[in-house]
């Protein structure tokens, strides 16, 4: 009950935000042909614009969450909406494709800096039982402004090209306001003096806390991050080319299939999440994901009919979905006093995965279509069996220290 009554403004404050950001990066989608007719851009500059946004998102989200941890949760979500809505101001006056760059790898930084603000916001505000309930509302709502926010821009767009993003602008900067003048801060201020002293490796750069990210116990969690948005760039990335190519599917065909498995994703983080994580624990539902997520993907190179690939996306999409949250949920737990440098490493291993999978998916898919889905596949079954083995050394652990 605290956290659905307690903490319920906060709470909505957090999720709007987020909804509103994603729902601002998924604009892009129906609007970028005309742009790219408009303002002659490639599809190969498509493809960098889409890298630039997860390359600074990636570069900043370390640095960003230890700031989250000594500057306030409150004040970098409250910039991290500035600098987006600044990001969208600039997109919709950009006529040339050097000012769409700079639109988006400030983008990233927003995103960068509100992600493990929020992240590290919920674990403040909600207690061990409640955790699992809150990170499922935060990443529905990431997941609902990707459904969304493109059937926004499309019908915003019929009143002008670039209003959609000056209608994110003006959303961001309302969202900072309400953010600035309702959110209060969730770290305590003792917490804030006592982290400006941590370890000094926790305020390097990128690559420095990479580097010692292996030595930390949420370490097998990060690499299954990373796994998992690699898996799911792959996978949604080359869906269109793949289902074309083989199938003869049509662009109806593929929004209705990819909408309706995100949609589901959504309301079951929204609703029957908490009662999953309790049921049945993080460490074996991140497993069973995994294994569903790969044997699924396997099985989309077999089948032909149109609902049988509804049927395995629908699985893909939903095991994806549940882990996304549950990796979250679990490293927040031992987390400690580091909620923001954990939820940016979160966040870092994320944008590598959004970095390198469309990249490595549509390198094979010019060498064969189904290497993609094979690669995922391997990949996501690996990552089971590391899943695995984490947990049987966990269970020695606890058995040692009883």
């Amino acid at each position: 009950m605290g956290l659905l009554s307690k903490n319920r403004g906060a709470l909505l404050i957090l999720v709007f935000n987020l909804f509103l950001v994603f729902s601002g990066i998924g604009l892009i989608v129906p609007i970028m042909p005309k742009f790219m007719e408009s303002l002659g851009i490639t599809g190969g500059i498509m493809g960098l614009l889409v890298a630039a946004f997860s390359l600074t998102q990636l570069l900043c989200s370390p640095l960003a969450g230890r700031l989250a941890d000594s500057f306030g949760r409150k004040r970098m979500i409250v910039i991290g909406l500035t600098v987006f809505a600044f990001s969208e101001v600039l997109f919709g006056i950009a006529s040339s494709p050097a000012l769409l760059f700079v639109s988006r790898l400030l983008g990233g930084i927003s995103a960068a800096m509100i992600m493990p603000a929020v992240m590290a916001y919920a674990a403040d505000i909600t207690t061990k039982e409640e955790r699992a309930a809150g990170m499922g509302y935060i990443n529905a709502a990431i997941t609902t402004g990707f459904i969304i926010g493109p059937g926004i821009g499309g019908y915003i767009a019929e009143f002008g090209i670039r209003v959609p993003f000056y209608a994110a602008a003006v959303a961001g900067i309302l969202a900072a306001c309400i953010t600035l003048l309702i959110l209060r801060e969730s770290l305590p201020s003792k917490e804030n003096i006592a982290d400006t002293s941590s370890d000094v490796r926790e305020w390097g750069g990128l690559l420095s806390q990479l580097r010692y990210a292996y030595k930390e116990p949420y370490f097998l969690s990060l690499i299954i991050v990373f796994v998992m948005s690699f898996g799911l760039a792959n996978f949604e990335t080359i869906f269109g080319l793949f289902v074309d190519h083989k199938f003869g599917f049509g662009p109806k065909d593929i929004a209705f299939i990819i909408t309706f498995g995100s949609i589901a994703g959504a309301v079951v983080q929204a609703t029957a999440f908490s009662w999953i994580m309790k049921r049945f624990g993080e460490q074996r539902i991140i497993s069973l994901c995994l294994i569903f997520a790969s044997l699924f993907i396997l099985l989309t190179l077999f089948v032909h009919t149109f609902w049988l690939i509804f049927a395995v996306t629908f699985i893909i999409f939903l095991a994806i979905d549940i882990l996304r949250p549950a990796i979250s949920t679990q490293m927040s737990m031992v987390a400690k006093d580091q909620q923001g440098y954990v939820a940016g490493l979160n966040s870092a291993f994320t944008s590598l995965g959004n970095v390198v999978g469309p990249i490595v998916a549509g390198f094979l898919f010019d060498l064969d279509v189904n290497y993609p889905y094979t690669l995922a596949c391997i990949i996501l079954f690996l990552c089971f069996v590391l899943s695995v083995k984490g947990k049987k050394n966990n269970s020695q652990k606890v058995n040692a220290t009883s």
